[in-house]
Order: C-alpha cells, then structure tokens, then sequence
C-alpha cells in the first residue's frame, strides 16, 4: 500500500507534490543527499537582524487589527522540532499582542517527599513531556491548545484550538474557534496533571494543574 494524496495540503498542490517527491526521494539533492529548498517557501538569510523576528513577520501580519481577527490567527503556526524553541517563539508573539499581560504561576510538588528533597524552586524549571511552563504568560486575543480531555461533548478535548477572551484568577475565559463548537465561550479552570512520560523524572510530581497537565498545577 503506498500514500500519494497528503490531505493536508490538498489545497497547495505544488507543495503536496513537493513533499511526495522528497518522501519517495525523487527530488534532486547534492551530493551530500541534501535537498535544495526553493526560494519562495524560505526566509532570506540576512546577518545583520534577527531571524526568528523575519520568521515571524512572514507568517504573520502583526497589526492589531490581524491579532484580533480568530480566523487569521488560528490559520497558522510555526513549528519547531525543541519544546525550548516552542516556549521563545511563544514569548515573542506574546508581546506583539496589545493589552495588558497576564502570567499564570504552577504549583508543583513531589509524591513521597517528606524531607523536601524537591523543593519547588527546582520543580518550577522543569518543563515534563505535555506540560506548560511554570510560568504561562497570555493576552487577549492570544491562540491557546487545550492538552486535556475535559468535556469532550462539549468540544473541550485534547487539542481543541481557543483564544483567549478574558482573565480570572484561577481561570482563563476563551473561545473555542474550531469545529462544530466554535464561538462557544468557556472557562478553563486549573486541574491537576502530570507528565505523559513517567520515567522522565525519579520521582512523581503531584499537582493541580492550570490548563495542562496531570502532576502540576498548571493550566492545559
């Protein structure tokens, strides 16, 4: 059985077949085995600015008119292949949101921890495999995923795309802008979670969570 329609990009057709030639490895490489990438899908190199800010200003148009309109902002993304890179990029498309910035705070502990081994000022720079930072900084108007299944009937389920609409103090109030839910308002309240990979860490965190996790307090 072989793959020749990527759904995904059924509608840029040149890049679908793009991909289906470097996937079956009939696109024309060096001879190193690298691919030339073509001009129209890169960013120029330039040395004398800042890459990740042109990287940025390719994908999005960030007038505050752009950032307030949910179709626009939801229709892309950057992709990174390092959680570290996700949590810079994040930072700097944060800023360029208008508003006032609000910053959620985990509160995370240790199962079994009696002498403080742990202690949170070294739990809060740990980020485990599907956790949110410590420290979620967020706008109005702002793109958020939810990474758990809280009210699946309802569309509040692992991967359900929001903006942010409001602040609470252990609540985030949004809107669900994909799928049969969209334009629903709802609260997201801190839940208790913990990391998907068990033996990343020798111990077990222990937390109520604000949007994210099932260990920490933080937010799915």
């Amino acid at each position: 059985m072989k793959l020749v329609r990527n759904m995904r990009a059924q509608n840029d057709p040149w890049f679908a077949e793009y991909l289906l030639r470097i996937g079956n490895g009939t696109e024309e490489t060096n001879d190193d085995g690298e691919i030339l990438l073509p001009t129209s899908i890169c960013v120029p190199n330039k040395m004398d600015d800042n890459g990740l800010d042109r990287l940025i200003d390719n994908i999005y148009q960030t007038g505050n008119a752009s950032l307030k309109d949910r179709k626009y902002i939801t229709s892309r993304a950057i992709l990174s292949t390092r959680n570290d890179c996700v949590d810079k990029i994040n930072l700097k498309m944060i800023d360029r949101f208008q508003g006032e910035e609000m910053v959620y705070h985990s509160f995370d502990s240790v199962e079994d921890d009696p002498h403080n081994y742990y202690p949170p000022e070294f739990l809060n720079t740990l980020t485990p495999n599907g956790l949110p930072p410590h420290m979620l900084k967020l706008k109005i108007n702002c793109p958020i995923i939810l990474l758990r299944n809280i009210d699946p009937a309802n569309g509040l389920y692992n991967g359900t795309r929001l903006v942010v609409r409001g602040f609470q103090k252990n609540t985030i109030d949004a809107e669900i802008v994909v799928g049969q839910h969209s334009g629903i308002r709802v609260f997201l309240p801190r839940i208790p979670l913990c990391p998907s990979d068990d033996d990343m860490f020798p111990f077990n965190f222990k937390v109520p969570s604000q949007i994210k996790h099932k260990g920490t307090n933080r937010y799915t």
